[in-house]
This record gives C-alpha cells, structure tokens and sequence, in this order.
C-alpha cells in the first residue's frame, strides 16, 4: 500500500514500477500518483463523492457558469468532446467546459477542441505590507513550476495590477510532449488549491509572500480554445448583450463622428 500525494480522491492503491498507482473514485482508471490527475477524472470522482454526501464543500462556489457536472472521460483521462446530462448534450474543449450551445442527444462534436491559452485572474484581500511584484512573480512561478510540475516555458506571465494577479497558462498541442502535464489539470489544481478545497492529501498550498499570508476575494478562470466557440446570441447572458450592444454603438458613433469631421 501506498498514499497518493497528489490526489486523495483515489482507492485501491499500490506500489508498481516505482510508483504509487491507484483507482480514481468514479471512473476506476488507474492513476500514477507521481503526476498530477486528469481534470476528467478529477471532476468524476468529486461528483461521486457529491452522489454520496461526502464531498467536503469548497469555501467558495464555481465560478464556472456551469458548474461541476459528472462528466464523461477517455480510458486516458481525457475528456470526451460530446458532454450529456440526460438528453441534454453540448461539446467541451480539453479543460472539460462548454464551448457551444446546448442540444438534443443528436449533437456532432467532431473533436476534443484543445484551449491553448488559461486565464487565472486573482483578486487579493487587503495587506498590511504592499505585495513586493518580484516576490509575488518568484512565488507563483515556483509553485507552478514545483508544485503542479508545469514546464516553466508554459507560464507566459504573472501580472500584478494590486489588487488583481493574473497568471497566463500557454501551451499549444504541438509544444507539449508525452510527459508534460497538462495546463487545463494545472489550473484545476491550482483553482481548489486557492478555494481551499486542495486534491493533494494533507498538503494544502501556503501562500505567504514576504512573511505575510496571502488571502484571495475572489478567483476567475477564462479559456482561450485553438478554435473560437460556438455559442449563438440567445445563449449569451443579458449582461454580456448589453456590452456587446454598447461596443457596436460606441463603434457606429465613432464612425458618425469621423464621417461628419471629414466632411
């Protein structure tokens, strides 16, 4: 027998070849313990424990429009690009969220379309010290690199605009070789880890910069898909309409303006 670190949601473990491998609640597909878990199957396994009622419930809600669902994972670990809850289905990108409207049973999701580009943008709670910007970059750059054992070339940047930090993920399908983790895995880890829900076992993620705790409001994720998404104008929120009509009627002014200033 053996713990798995990097994931407390596992059963069956055991030694093989070196390394702690176990069964991933929910979906029983073996996991090396010596890698971080698959988002799929990550996400399975904590519905299941939902089904149950163990699921320790994190401090604060997804910020995922959807939020968790019990999803459908490849024998590795992938996700499957078509997504159904009862009849309903919809297509997914690699990090599992929701890139189309939803239909019937009868939908087409002819590929896994792969986000390329992870968004994490956090809001900090009041210091008594200013955030140093060098030590904040070291820090989050070390434990993304230590930690979730993401390639460094993968973390395009680490912005402090206080009191807003935001962390660029990179990493297109022809960049990433066999035995890098994936940045749509890291940034799961690294959203339960901030929300104080951590998958590793017995290690939550400390984040102290110079000597003082760091405490977030409030954490988004954005994904940027290699192929944009397919969502139609009645899906989009009354919010995000009202933007896009104020864009298109800054848009149509401006040229009312430039015509009438050229004349």
């Amino acid at each position: 027998a053996c713990i798995c670190e990097k994931n407390k949601r596992v059963t069956n473990c055991r030694r093989m070849g070196g390394a702690c491998w176990c069964d991933s609640v929910g979906s029983g597909v073996s996991v090396n313990c010596n890698t971080l878990t698959s988002k799929c199957l990550l996400m399975k396994a904590e519905m299941t424990g939902a089904k149950s009622g163990r699921r320790e419930k994190p401090k604060e809600a997804f910020e995922d429009t959807d939020g968790l669902y019990d999803p459908e994972c490849e024998n590795t670990g992938v996700f499957k690009a078509k997504q159904c809850n009862g009849t309903t289905c919809w297509c997914v990108n690699t990090a599992g969220v929701r890139r189309t409207d939803k239909h019937d049973a009868d939908l087409k999701c002819n590929q896994l379309v792969r986000t390329t580009w992870i968004i994490i943008e956090m809001k900090h709670a009041e210091r008594h010290a200013p955030l140093n910007t060098e030590s904040l970059k070291k820090f989050f750059k070390d434990t993304i690199t230590k930690r979730y054992m993401l390639d460094g070339r993968y973390i395009s940047s680490v912005l402090y605009e206080k009191p807003y930090i935001t962390i660029d993920l990179k990493q297109n399908s022809s960049d990433k070789s066999s035995g890098d983790v994936d940045i749509a895995d890291v940034a799961y880890y690294f959203e339960k880890d901030v929300k104080g829900d951590s998958i590793f076992h017995n290690n939550r993620l400390n984040i102290s910069i110079d000597n003082e705790m760091l405490k977030f409001e409030k954490t988004v994720v954005y994904y940027v898909d290699e192929i944009a998404p397919e969502f139609s104008m009645k899906s989009l929120t009354p919010g995000l309409i009202a933007v896009i009509v104020v864009l298109v009627l800054a848009i149509v002014a401006a040229i009312v303006v430039l015509v009438s200033s050229n004349k």
